[in-house]
């Protein structure tokens, strides 16, 4: 007679929900990048915000009217108030940046988010973190590095950009895993609402009238990141910050992927080697959440393994 199957454990498959999720939610903002560094090279940021808000408001209209789509200023609207600021300023840093570098180059700045996620989630979001974790992510931060090659050439103003559109984007997960009882729809809403205001505010400097087909794929930018923006904040509600945030490495080796046969940026051979470190720093970081979630034992320690 065979052994009763068990159910899986909740927060294992919530894990690996959220896991995937933001693997999803990485590729689809890629794919967003990319049509974005390719027409920031003709329009305005203010512009691209513009129609890219536009398109995403046209995508949500539909699900505003569900009941709870409109608690965003429920309970807590200094933090809301603080992410749409904080959205508006990333989205705007990004775009600012990818017009002077390289995607894989702005890409790279942007890996540095997950370890101020890290950093701040046991003091922000009550997340308990093992050594072996810090030390993986670490590691990453190291291959992140290596990818990098940092030196006062790299230090220019569009990288300062870069850096501090990484900044945001990293305190803007972070409030997205605070609001976590917040209706997905409301975050997104509201998250589109205030870089559309930033776009209204801005395109009218340097504005270039759209032919058609870049009015079709400025549009596809708002509906591309309104899918990617509901992958990632389902994820970030699904697992732990810490968890889920170190499997945006994996837009550097889209952007290799994407910078090479969009924009025949050959990458780099330390590039590479970062890309290579960075990625087995989170398939490391896979493994041992997926052995602690089953139960695996492990030796008694001070500090929680994970």
């Amino acid at each position: 007679m065979s052994e009763p199957r068990h159910s899986a454990d909740p927060a294992q498959a919530d894990a690996a929900r959220g896991i995937a999720l933001m693997l999803l939610g990485i590729l689809v903002f890629s794919l967003n990048d990319v049509m974005g560094k390719w027409l920031v090279s003709t329009y305005s940021v203010g512009q691209v915000l513009l129609f890219r808000s536009l398109a995403a408001l046209l995508v949500l209209l539909p699900f505003i009217g569900r009941p709870g789509a409109w608690r965003i200023f429920h309970g807590r609207p200094g933090l809301h108030a603080t992410r749409v600021v904080l959205s508006t300023a990333e989205v705007m840093l990004f775009y600012g940046a990818v017009v002077y570098l390289p995607l894989a180059d702005a890409m790279t700045f942007w890996l540095a988010a997950p370890i101020y996620v890290a950093a701040l989630s046991p003091l922000l979001l009550g997340d308990r973190i093992g050594w072996r974790r810090w030390t993986a992510i670490a590691v990453g931060f190291a291959g992140v590095l290596v990818a990098l090659q940092p030196s006062a050439a790299t230090l220019t103003w569009p990288a300062g950009v870069a850096l501090a559109g990484s900044v945001a984007f990293a305190f803007m997960m972070v409030t997205g895993r605070l609001l976590r009882d917040t209706p997905d729809i409301a975050l997104i809403f509201w998250q589109t609402v205030g870089a559309l205001a930033a776009g209204l505010v801005t395109a009218p400097f340097g504005w270039v009238t759209p032919s058609g087909r870049d009015l079709a794929l400025l549009s596809l930018l708002g509906i591309v990141a309104t899918g990617a923006h509901m992958c990632i904040n389902r994820s970030l509600k699904l697992a732990s910050a810490a968890t889920v945030t170190p499997f945006q490495y994996t837009l550097l080796l889209w952007a290799l992927l994407f910078g090479y046969l969009v924009f025949g940026d050959v990458p780099r051979p330390s590039m590479l080697l970062g890309a290579a470190v960075i990625v087995a720093a989170g398939l490391f970081i896979l493994f041992r959440e997926a052995r602690r979630q089953r139960g695996v034992p492990s030796r008694p320690s001070a500090i929680e393994g994970l």
